[in-house]
């Protein structure tokens, strides 16, 4: 196996099992410094007090690679793709609770060595703890 890849089998044994939940305090600051970033002119996001549905990415994703990264150190890591369900807004002076789950984790060997195919999904609460999103991503590791 590459050197790459030498934590997979911890990787292996953390599929289905909740994973690195914490807490993000939403500041106005935050949203805003997203809408400006991402180019989002909508008026709705200009005061930054609602967050528009992408800023829910934004909450956590650091957090999820840091811990992938100590479990099985990568030498790069893409982003596949993205599916996102939103519920309620998320605005300033919220409190988002995030947790994490490998949903899957299949090995390949690609033309640069091999490859690991992992789907995660998360979830996001408010401090009502009521559902505001769930995300299901891929992550390439090689």
């Amino acid at each position: 196996m590459a050197e790459g890849l030498s934590g997979i089998e911890k990787l292996k044994g953390r599929l289905g099992v909740d994973w690195l939940a914490r807490e993000y305090q939403i500041e106005r600051g935050m949203i805003e410094r997203f809408t400006r970033a991402v180019g989002d002119a909508n008026p709705r996001w200009q005061e930054g007090m609602v967050a528009p549905p992408a800023f829910i990415l934004s909450i956590g994703f650091e957090h999820f690679v840091d811990g992938l990264m100590s479990l099985a150190p990568f030498k790069t890591v893409l982003m596949g793709n993205t599916e996102i369900e939103c519920y309620q807004p998320v605005g300033a002076g919220d409190v988002i609770t995030v947790v994490f789950k490998i949903g899957s984790l299949r090995e390949r060997e690609g033309s640069m060595g091999n490859m690991a195919f992992m789907t995660f999904d998360s979830s996001y609460k408010n401090q009502e703890k009521k559902l505001v999103a769930k995300c299901r991503q891929m992550i390439i590791g090689y």
